[in-house]
């Protein structure tokens, strides 16, 4: 029983392959930003300063030695720190 269904699974990858891409038919998405520098800078300035603040509450902690689940709310601090940089980075 086994090797039939080994056998079932390989024919299933011997005919056309709906899992691959499809062939480059020339036709592109074009991304446009849809905020201006000033609002990029901002949020990139957000990002930044929310990622040192992070640190800072980090490493106060680690010092203290506070335990493992009092730092588990920086999750939250290093996310909107990401989220400030990747909407920087994708011009949205």
């Amino acid at each position: 029983m086994l090797v039939e269904f080994n056998a079932k699974f390989s024919d299933l990858n011997s005919g056309n392959d709906s899992f691959l891409a499809p062939e480059d038919d020339g036709i592109y998405e074009v991304c446009i930003a849809n905020i201006n520098p000033k609002e990029r800078r901002k949020r990139l300035r957000f990002g930044i300063t929310q990622f040192v603040v992070s640190l800072v509450v980090l490493s106060a902690l680690l010092i203290l030695g506070a335990d493992k689940i009092l730092r588990l709310p920086l999750f939250f601090l290093f996310g909107a720190a990401a989220a400030g940089f990747f909407q920087w980075r994708d011009k949205t």
